[in-house]
């Protein structure tokens, strides 16, 4: 995930100014009437959300690239002063999220705002209904990335419990000199290459490949895509398991047995053990020679280890035996408001989509680790805090002309390093695959179930078929808890 320590919790405020302070005033001039657009949008009763509170509280986790942190927080407080609100924002570890927006949904107090990933499907009974912001972000901004969604809508109880404002690429990263020196000089495009060419790499130059098989985002992340490379999923479209049933089961083993295969000839024991930073250190260290993650390392790298960066290369999802590809998002930034913090809902509202319409600064600031939902956004006027990319009206126009020309690129280091990454929205998909990311898909990913499967095979302690049998049980019982909920479809077993 990021090879950096998470930076300690802290939080930022914005003072509360009066309307017509100078202040205030400054603040206006230096956004813009298109930066400030949302702001006096009538859509949302933002003068009697502000009458009634001039607070608005938010927790989002400590981003892997920490520029982004420091210009959101400046952010956030510029919109604050520019409405006389006193914004609050803390950062925590992405890993403490669940637990501590559990423990505030159960007290009834706590943020007005708080961005989760895919585990924000199970907190639909305690958050607000997010679908007037949904939809007029759709007219405001254009047409959503396809998955979006589907991680932010949950169609069996017809709600929009989430807002997602972006996302972030789940791709390989390769060590090129290693791969050079084995003839592969791009890297694998197949799981087999990764698997034959990983262990001429291991044989000859010492260095393992580096899929983790624990209990940590990057393994949970990987064991998907792995499965769906192969055909394999937990659940079909229709919230029903299918891991452990027919052909699917038959793939999923397969699936399994090759990530056996793939750690007894490219590994080494310590990946059992990997937390979300282990890859990306061990990739910088020159410990691995291909990763799963995403852009993070890279950019930690060019700070700390310029000559490593130069080296650090990418490839999207590596292809299964029928040629399937799928990566998943990385990380999801989906904000949702607790029915605790009614009050300040349209508040709440109109930040997230000032958040939205000035996604350029977003994507830039968190030097490309974000990317947008509403790629067709038409870039504000006016002075954006980069230099502007020429032709460029839309976030997609940006999207693409950064990745081509990265804007962060190191004096020496190759172009277009990045570019091959721009087809991402062609091959991501969600947890869910190929259905919504529902409550059980959440606690399943909570529960690290399909890396414990990986890893029980991996080591010996489960044969492949005992492996899938296992997860395949405990998902059917996850599955039938949200489903006497209400919260998912399909049948019962």
């Amino acid at each position: 995930m990021s090879d950096r320590k998470l930076h300690p919790n802290h939080h930022v405020t914005s003072p509360s100014l009066p309307l017509n302070s100078p202040s205030r005033r400054r603040l206006l001039q230096l956004g813009g009437t298109a930066g400030l657009a949302a702001i006096g949008a009538p859509w949302f009763r933002l003068r009697a959300a502000l009458a009634a509170d001039k607070t608005l509280k938010i927790l989002q986790w400590s981003h892997f690239v920490p520029a982004y942190d420091k210009w959101f927080d400046g952010f956030a407080q510029a919109w604050g002063q520019a409405n006389g609100v006193q914004v609050i924002v803390d950062h925590i570890n992405i890993g403490d999220l669940v637990t501590t927006t559990t423990s505030e949904l159960s007290a009834g107090s706590g943020h007005d705002i708080i961005e989760l990933g895919p585990e924000a499907a199970q907190f639909t009974p305690n958050v607000m209904d997010m679908a007037d912001i949904n939809e007029q972000a759709a007219k405001q901004f254009g047409e959503v990335f396809g998955v979006i969604p589907r991680v932010s809508y949950n169609p069996v109880v017809k709600s929009w419990y989430a807002f997602a404002h972006g996302w972030t690429i789940d791709c390989g990263d390769y060590r090129r000199s290693m791969w050079q020196k084995a003839g592969m000089e791009n890297g694998p495009d197949t799981w087999q290459q990764l698997l034959e060419v990983g262990e001429k790499i291991r044989k000859e130059q010492g260095i393992q490949v580096g899929i983790g098989m624990s209990q940590e985002l990057d393994s949970n992340m990987v064991s998907r895509s792995i499965l769906w490379s192969w055909g394999a999923s937990v659940q079909d479209e229709n919230d029903n398991v299918i891991l452990g049933r027919g052909e699917n089961r038959k793939r999923a083993i397969d699936a399994v047995k090759y990530m056996t295969d793939l750690y007894h000839r490219t590994m080494t024991p310590a990946v059992f053990a990997w937390n979300a930073a282990s890859n990306n250190q061990d990739l910088i260290a020159g410990k691995a020679s291909y990763i799963v993650n995403s852009i993070s390392a890279y950019r930690s790298a060019q700070q700390s280890k310029p000559d490593i960066a130069r080296d650090v290369f990418f490839t999207g999802p590596l292809a299964g035996p029928r040629g399937d590809r799928w990566a998943n998002v990385h990380v999801l930034y989906n904000y949702i408001i607790p029915k605790f913090a009614k009050g300040r809902e349209d508040l709440a509202k109109q930040f997230i989509l000032h958040l939205t319409e000035n996604y350029d600064q977003a994507m830039y600031h968190s030097q490309l680790y974000n990317s947008p939902s509403y790629f067709a956004t038409k870039i504000p006027t006016g002075d954006r805090g980069y230099r502007a990319v020429k032709d460029a009206t839309t976030l997609k126009n940006l999207n693409d002309a950064w990745f081509a020309h990265d804007p962060f690129v190191l004096e020496g280091e190759a172009e277009g390093k990045l570019a091959g990454l721009t087809t991402a929205t062609s091959w991501t998909t969600n947890l869910g695959h190929p259905g919504y990311s529902n409550p059980a898909v959440g606690e399943m990913f909570n529960t690290f179930i399909l890396p414990n499967m990986m890893a029980k095979a991996a080591r010996g302690d489960l044969s492949a078929e005992q492996a899938v049998d296992q997860a395949a049980k405990q998902a059917e019982q996850i599955y039938a808890q949200w489903r006497g909920r209400g919260l998912i479809g399909g049948t019962k077993s």
